[in-house]
């Protein structure tokens, strides 16, 4: 073959693949739309994708499960799972097609299909919740777009409320709803935004979404409305304790409230690790804990369970928040007045002390720190151990590989490969820690290690607490990754 002959070759080649890629994303958005079926690929998102994205997708699962998955047999496996006709599903599809190679049976895709998903053959009875956001910031804009993104038909979270302070006039609903339009750091929100202001609300992808105004938890009458039995997600920030928090269930048409960062006299759960101790039948208030908190406790979960943690020290390396000044000027605590686009900024962090509330085997054992950094959005945090079970840096990586493929922490831990990693490059990934395997560290004894954990810490965090809420709400689908 000539190399005229073999370029021809690798066309016709990249022309059926990128047309049997746009055959699979129609598939997958029937899937979603027409029978509430979210397809992902080893924990990454397939909604809304586009044929690049996909491929380059498909190739990061070849270099993670070190097999190649091919963009003909995920169009056949997905048409197989189309056809089985079942519905309210969370299906990794990449999870699929790898074990179809490995189990190398003379079965059929329709017959491996049918045997794997039997469970969802049997849907469970959900029944849709109302979510109010209490507050409306950077997380609060992040759930709402990721809410209203995944609506689907509407059979799990439902978007119905968003509380504000201050007047509800027609510069704040364009301000607000330029927003959620608009995002420096996460770029355009991909639907439509558009104002009523006869009705107070916000239209998001053609869906009316309340704008309310208050100034304390108890004084809103949900049920005017049109919510009943809502989950009300506070990222507010201005309530943080039992009592406070508490207030919100005395409005009207409120029954479970979830708090986006640490929470007094409450349960603090990190969604995957400890979430299943805490039943929504016994409890009406939870909170997410912090970003850091979610992205290293399922790390800090798998060296204790397979090696023993006998101590060690965090340190984290966080993007500046609101909360820090833009330029010198006063602060209530140290440091924090710098600017923070122009400093590195040495501030404290509880993720040492949390992570015992959802890992108590590891109290007293951990001390942390943090630095403020000038970057918008993007941290990592250094973890320092000395373990009880030796392990070579082989070992750990491994083992933490194996936990990012398969079990209770699939969602959790994304297992990077990439040797050019930076922060900018984790900025959109939904999995809280994001494990950078190139920079594991183990000393010859195999007594110490170091492990680089990068977190998206308003994206991925954002996911936790969806995440969380759909337990809460008990609107969990038939899953399967």
């Amino acid at each position: 073959m000539t190399t005229t002959q073999f370029y021809e070759t690798q066309l016709v080649y990249q022309t059926k693949k990128r047309k049997a890629t746009v055959e699979f994303i129609k598939i997958v958005s029937d899937l979603w739309y027409d029978n509430s079926i979210e397809l992902i690929l080893f924990r990454n998102q397939l909604i809304d994708r586009n044929v690049s994205e996909i491929l380059n997708l498909l190739e990061y699962s070849r270099e993670f499960v070190q097999k190649s998955i091919s963009i003909f047999d995920a169009v056949e496996i997905a048409q197989e799972i189309k056809d089985l006709n079942i519905s309210l599903a969370k299906i990794d599809i990449g999870k699929l097609v790898y074990e179809f190679y490995l189990e190398k049976k003379k079965i059929s895709k329709k017959d491996f299909v049918k045997t794997k998903l039997a469970g969802a053959a049997k849907p469970k009875d959900i029944k849709p919740k109302d979510v109010v956001l209490y507050g409306f910031g950077r997380i609060g804009r992040l759930l709402a777009r990721e809410l209203m993104a995944k609506t689907g038909s509407g059979n799990q979270l439902r978007l119905r409320a968003i509380v504000t302070r201050g007047p509800i006039d027609a510069i704040t609903l364009e301000k607000r709803a330029s927003l959620l339009r608009l995002d420096s750091v996460h770029g355009d929100f991909p639907g439509t935004v558009q104002v009523d202001l006869e009705n107070k609300s916000l239209i998001i992808d053609g869906t009316t979404v309340h704008m309310i105004s208050a100034n304390t938890p108890e004084e809103t009458d949900y049920t005017l409305y049109g919510v009943n039995d809502a989950l009300l997600i506070d990222n507010s920030g201005a309530y943080r304790d039992k009592e406070g928090l508490g207030r919100h269930l005395k409005a009207n048409g409120i029954s479970k409230v979830l708090f986006t960062a640490p929470g007094k006299g409450v349960p603090n759960i990190v969604y995957g690790v400890n979430h299943k101790e805490f039943s929504p039948d016994d409890l009406d208030i939870f909170t997410a804990a912090s970003c850091t908190t979610n992205a290293i406790t399922p790390v800090l979960k798998v060296i204790e369970d397979s090696f023993g943690i006998e101590n060690g020290h965090l340190e984290t390396i966080h993007a500046y928040t609101n909360d820090q000044n833009l330029v010198d000027n006063f602060h209530k605590k140290y440091r924090r007045g710098r600017a923070a686009a122009l400093n590195m900024v040495i501030t404290e962090t509880g993720a040492g002390s949390a992570v015992a509330l959802a890992i108590p085997s590891l109290k007293g054992k951990l001390t942390s720190n943090a630095i403020r950094v000038p970057v918008p959005n993007g941290s990592l945090v250094v973890l320092n151990l000395r373990i009880n079970i030796p392990a070579s840096r082989d070992t750990i990586n491994t083992t933490m590989k194996k936990y990012a493929l398969e079990g209770d922490l699939v969602e959790q831990i994304k297992y990077s490969l990439n040797n050019e990693l930076v922060s900018s490059d984790i900025v959109g990934t939904s999995a809280p820690a994001i494990f950078d395997s190139n920079a594991t560290i183990a000393t010859n004894d195999g007594k110490n290690i170091v492990l680089y954990v990068w977190y998206d810490n308003e994206y991925g965090y954002s996911h936790q607490v969806i995440r969380l809420a759909k337990y809460i709400a008990k609107v969990q689908r038939f899953s399967y990754y």
